[in-house]
């Protein structure tokens, strides 16, 4: 136990004795002493007692230790320390988190060791600590433990562990923040050197300062979260969507239509692909999209023009099976960035409606109500989608456009459904709230299109004040 309540006394000489020279010391009720072959090296250990005093530092009861001291002799290494933070957050994370959380820290403990001697390919390195170190699965008693302790390891990736466990710099050494600047570099690139996309790396960052907050608020290993005193500014970065790329509405409707003429798969995914651009969801909500989710108007002459809706309430974001407890390569969540159980609605343009009437008519729905799903009844994956898409691409754009990044992924034809609604002058709060964005995450990715719709509003209120002035 710790506390304050600590006495330490003048040094005493007991003679004919090896170590003459003794010190004494009591914490709270629990004496303590410790002998010298000289007076000086007694007195310089009873000045070191005395600073941690002067300090305000309390002292541990049992072994008499300031507690920086204890710290410092019972402190685990960084890579024992992380471990064990991923099996402690592991069982109430999402599938999504936990891959963030173990990608993060890959990036990281390999910058955190004393020596870089001996050290494996950087590859099987990551390899390792990703899909070995930082991944959980059920032991033998059904508790949580790291992949490797489980299962038998590739030799490769077992000598990787052994290296990383053997140079792992101890917790207590971040103590000196300066450490730390070669992790805040690592995780600002990508794996190419390049730089990284600023939310990517303010996610990353995000990680790392909560583990380092586990370790001085839980776990009491260091004094002071040492981030915030590391002088060091990340890489300018732009995460503002290159609008060079987005594709406009022509080109948008040439590759719906190609996708709907690549064969049997293209027309059933033909709605999907309607659902990113005119509703600009994400892939995740659309392969959740149910039919008791759509309200569509009659399908009558009169209504052929009328909007409908869709309510969202489910994601099924694309996951690696090891990180989902089900093994499932997705998992099923909220929304994003939204409380359990919320929901977003989404007005969409009879052209949508048109799309996903004629598909539930031709193709029905999976036995939970799924409008779509992979030829095998489960959920369609990216490598699916992506490959209709490129085949789309190749069949509407020219050989140069292509090799280039316009509309290089099927997510390209959400940016360009929002971006037509702002360009058709609705209003920044709306658009967020039917994309599922908050206004800052608008105003980040689609600034030069907002920047530019404020012409518009300066029109309309010189408008409004001339007519004010006429009355």
């Amino acid at each position: 136990m710790l506390t304050y309540d600590v006495d330490i006394w003048s040094i005493r000489k007991r003679a004919g004795r090896p170590k003459p020279w003794e010190l004494r010391w009591r914490v709270g009720e629990r004496p303590h002493s410790r002998s010298f072959k000289l007076k000086p090296q007694a007195e310089g250990r009873r000045s070191e007692l005395m600073t941690a005093l002067r300090e305000h530092q309390q002292f541990d009861e049992e072994t008499g230790l300031p507690a920086a001291e204890l710290r410092a002799r019972t402190s685990p290494s960084w890579y024992e320390h992380v471990t064990g933070y991923v099996l402690m957050k592991w069982p109430r994370a999402a599938a999504k988190h936990r891959a963030s959380i173990a990608e993060s820290l890959a990036v990281v403990t390999p910058v955190l060791v004393t020596s870089k001697r001996g050290a494996p390919r950087a590859a099987v390195l990551r390899a390792a600590l990703y899909q070995w170190a930082f991944r959980a699965v059920r032991g033998p008693d059904n508790a949580w433990v790291s992949r490797h302790v489980a299962e038998e390891p590739p030799a490769d990736i077992r000598a990787a562990l052994a290296w990383i466990d053997a140079h792992s710099i101890k917790v207590k050494d971040l103590e000196d923040p300066a450490l730390l600047r070669p992790a805040l570099e690592a995780l600002s690139l990508r794996l190419d050197g390049g730089k990284a996309a600023e939310n990517t790396a303010r996610r990353k960052r995000m990680v790392l300062s909560n583990v380092l907050r586990y370790t001085v608020e839980e776990k009491g290993l260091l004094s002071a979260n040492p981030l915030p005193r590391v002088d060091w500014t990340p890489p300018d970065s732009d995460d503002e969507i290159d609008f060079r790329y987005v594709p406009g509405p022509d080109v948008a409707r040439a590759l719906l239509g190609a996708v709907r003429d690549s064969g049997p798969r293209g027309a059933h995914l033909h709605a999907f692909f309607g659902c990113l651009y005119y509703a600009a969801m994400r892939p995740g909500e659309i392969v959740a999209l149910k039919e008791s989710d759509c309200t569509l108007p009659p399908n009558t002459p009169e209504s052929v023009k009328e909007w409908g809706e869709l309510l969202l309430g489910e994601s099924r974001p694309e996951v690696g099976g090891g990180w989902t407890d089900e093994g499932t390569s997705y998992e099923k969540r909220g929304l994003k960035r939204r409380r359990s159980g919320a929901t977003r609605t989404v007005p969409i343009p009879p052209l949508l409606v048109h799309l996903l009437r004629e598909h539930i008519t031709r193709y029905g729905t999976a036995d939970d109500g799924r409008l779509f799903r992979a030829a095998r009844g489960g959920r369609v994956a990216s490598t699916e989608y992506c490959a209709m898409w490129e085949r789309a691409r190749k069949a509407v754009l020219t050989p140069t456009e292509v090799k280039s990044e316009l509309a290089a992924v099927p997510y390209s034809l959400r940016h360009a459904g929002v971006s037509l609604w702002i360009k058709s002058g609705v209003d920044p709060a709306e658009v967020a709230a039917r994309a599922g964005h908050s206004i800052a995450v608008l105003y980040r990715f689609y600034a030069k299109l907002l920047k530019g719709g404020s012409e518009h509003a300066n029109r309309l209120i010189e408008q409004g004040l001339a007519g004010d002035q006429e009355r």
